[in-house]
């Protein structure tokens, strides 16, 4: 890959600048089903759809989720045979078997270790983690945390529709504070997880959000995340229609997106509304609303963003932004470089051989403190 501020390739040797991936416009997608795949050059959607009944409830938000990854597959250029699905539980766990790749469906929380393990066995391999905000978020945390911070080539996609959905209903660690559910019946008094947060907390190289009824927008930050080189970890609004339905409307709605979502783009100044005369400016170490062309404020005056800052005081400044004192910011928070974890570790082993030679497991068994019990 190749791109302003970055020049390194990721999954696949991939080509096309990630800025370039992502845009604010929308439009609607749907599934189609196919069967056997031409050579990567010649691969199209349809090959990528497994022949497996698609098992979710009638609207839910993950249909449009599958469709995008499907959609994103071909622009990669990686035969499906590179391609590893690797989910935990939940509805979104589900996933890998409606990709036509290989997949994993592992156990609660913990797909990120078996992702670690077949990237670092296989380190060619384009490997992809699904999971929701429980599954990640709850008994999987400590997975979550490790995997990022290791900075692993790797796909991670977070469906946060702030609910347990498979477990029908109860509060999830996104659920705001006050939700009542069926574990909550007068109210969560936990506060909630911000998804982006911890993964900017945990050095994420790659940060995005998007929404799943954007499905253009969503489409191009995949696939911004594949091209990326290092950890990608990306956060979809997902509605779960029926445990936690309208989730999002009050900022995802298209009648109201315009005036309540900050789509982040590389270079631009932070603008918003349906009449692009809002954007957001630092006011000494806090960010705050304005409307360009009162007191003077002109674009001039708006923040500009840059997902390549080492520094990510920035982009968690923009991930603690939300409803209803901010506009909801969606896109690229964040994409920097690191030396990856599979990376460093082949070195660390081809140094070892040119220094001791290939070594014997026989002798590693037998050597240092070593007894028989009779």
């Amino acid at each position: 890959m190749s791109s302003t501020g970055n020049g390194n390739s990721g999954n696949g040797n991939l080509e096309k600048p990630i800025v370039e991936a992502v845009s604010a416009d929308s439009e609607v997608g749907s599934a189609v089903s196919g069967k056997i795949a031409p050579p990567p050059g010649q691969q199209k959607k349809a090959d990528f759809v497994s022949d497996q009944e698609v098992r979710w409830c009638p609207g839910c938000g993950d249909y449009a989720i599958l469709n995008n990854v499907q959609k994103v597959m071909p622009e990669l250029g990686i035969p499906r045979e590179k391609i590893v699905f690797v989910s935990g539980i939940g509805c979104s766990s589900r996933f890998p078997y409606y990709m036509n790749t290989y997949g994993f469906h592992s156990i609660h929380g913990r797909a990120p270790a078996i992702a670690t393990g077949i990237k670092c066995a296989n380190p060619d391999l384009s490997v992809w983690v699904i999971t929701g905000d429980g599954d990640a978020l709850s008994i999987g945390g400590n997975h979550f945390m490790h995997a990022i911070r290791r900075n692993l080539d790797v796909n991670y996609i977070l469906f946060n529709n702030r609910i347990y959905g498979l477990t029908k209903g109860q509060y999830s660690p996104t659920s705001e504070f006050g939700k009542k559910t069926k574990s909550s019946p007068v109210g969560a008094v936990d506060y909630p997880i911000n998804p982006l947060s911890l993964a900017i907390a945990s050095e994420s190289t790659f940060v995005a959000r998007s929404i799943d009824i954007d499905v253009k927008h969503l489409g191009g930050v995949v696939e911004a995340g594949a091209r990326h080189k290092g950890i990608s970890f990306i956060e979809v609004y997902q509605n779960c229609n029926i445990f936690n339905d309208h989730a999002f409307d009050s900022f995802a709605e298209r009648s109201v997106r315009t005036d309540r979502v900050l789509y982040l783009e590389h270079g631009k100044p932070m603008i918003f509304g349906k009449d692009r005369n809002r954007g957001i400016r630092m006011n000494g170490a806090h960010p705050e609303v304005v409307t360009i062309g009162e007191n003077g404020i002109t674009e001039n005056d708006l923040l500009v963003h840059d997902i390549y800052l080492k520094d990510p005081s920035v982009a968690f400044m923009l991930a603690r932004m939300e409803q209803p004192d901010f506009p909801q910011p969606v896109g690229i928070f964040r994409a920097v470089e690191r030396p990856t974890y599979e990376e460093m570790m082949v070195g660390q082993i081809d140094a070892a051989i040119a220094k001791s030679g290939p070594g014997s497991l026989e002798k590693l068994l037998n050597s240092g403190d070593t007894w028989v019990v009779e």
